[in-house]
């Protein structure tokens, strides 16, 4: 009986101190865990939530969180109008719940939907747009085709559709560069 006991004594001991291991590596493993969270997957527990982005070059951005990708966010404005916001030209979010979007296993096709494949998204609908680039320079027009670090515009007023008539000039402009990206209904002047 007494073995019994120094047994029963000795695994409450042990359990006890395994408990008090795990108390203790708690907060060490949450901040591990909490570095290894990027914004896209912050800003995926958000999803269907109204959240302002702060941007570099287009200010405050704000709207119901519609999507996240690895390098960009959809949001559709008051105006209703979609916003396409480049993740590396975010300086600050508010609006944020406090969960994360799980994380999800690295996948090829994941990671294939990035920045350029909305953009290019963009050029196949042919829709108007504004693009705000990262030094605060506006330009309107049609994105016409994307580059492996490039977007081609076919600038044109934002009340116009693009006709060639209408075209002002082709402009390339660096991935890098783009901040925000507006989609605009031309013909409503």
């Amino acid at each position: 009986m007494r073995w019994q006991q120094l047994f029963t004594d000795l695994q409450a001991e042990f359990e006890e101190a395994a408990a008090a291991e795990e108390r203790a590596e708690l907060p060490s493993r949450s901040r591990a865990e909490t570095a290894a969270v990027r914004l896209a997957g912050r800003l995926g527990g958000a999803v269907g939530a109204r959240v302002s982005l702060r941007c570099r070059g287009a200010g405050e951005v704000a709207g119901r969180l519609e999507e996240v990708g690895p390098d960009w966010a959809l949001l559709t404005d008051d105006a209703g109008r979609e916003v396409l916001v480049a993740l590396p030209a975010v300086l600050a979010v508010s609006g944020l719940v406090r969960s994360t979007a799980a994380a999800e296993p690295a996948s090829p096709v994941r990671a294939a939907l990035d920045l350029r494949r909305a953009l290019r998204g963009l050029a196949r609908d042919r829709a108007a747009v504004a693009v705000v680039l990262d030094d605060g320079a506006v330009l309107t027009g049609t994105v016409d085709r994307v580059g492996a670090d490039f977007v081609e515009l076919a600038e044109h007023a934002p009340e116009d559709f693009r006709r060639a008539g209408a075209v002002r000039s082709v402009r390339a402009v660096v991935l890098a560069a783009v901040a925000v990206v507006r989609t605009l209904t031309p013909g409503a002047a």
